[in-house]
Parts: structure tokens; C-alpha cells; sequence
């Protein structure tokens, strides 16, 4: 569900680091689902790094991920699976 997706992204203000084709300060949703591509395990690594704020670098600079603002473990599937379909 692509509007949904869109609408989680627009809640958590991920477009402020994430594109989805461009390099950001974050990968792009392509250049991500890239990575995990033929990965069995990809939609639960995936749903896991939105849900659990772990440390990321950006600029060489160590900090935390921001999480997913949406409780809706449904909703949040639906973006990891988005974001693997770019």
C-alpha cells in the first residue's frame, strides 16, 4: 500500500534524510533495497532498523537512528516492504 507507506514516511519526517533515489544524509530507498536484495531475512532487518533507533553515521559522526513515529507493527511492514520495492 503505497499511500500508507507514504503517509508513515511523511509522519516521521524520514524525507528529511532519505530519498528514494537520491543520497541523502541517509541511503537512498533504492541504494537500500540494493543491500537487501535475494536477502530472506531483508523485511524483519529492515523492520527492525525503523523500530528500534540503533546508531548510524552520518558524516563520519555516530548517531541515533530516529524510529518509525507509527505503534502499527502493520504499517511499518508495509514501509519496509516499500522501501525493498524501490
Amino acid at each position: 500500500d503505497v499511500a500508507s507507506a507514504e503517509a508513515v514516511l511523511k509522519e516521521g519526517k524520514c524525507s528529511k534524510c532519505h530519498s528514494v533515489d537520491k543520497q541523502k544524509d541517509g541511503p537512498s530507498f533504492k541504494k537500500t533495497a540494493a543491500k537487501y536484495k535475494g536477502k530472506a531475512d531483508a523485511e524483519a532487518k529492515l523492520y527492525t532498523h525503523l523500530t528500534t533507533a540503533p546508531m548510524v553515521k552520518i558524516d563520519g559522526v555516530e548517531e541515533e537512528h530516529t524510529k518509525v513515529k507509527s505503534k502499527d507493527e502493520a504499517a511499518v511492514r508495509n514501509l519496509a516492504r516499500y522501501i525493498l520495492s524501490r
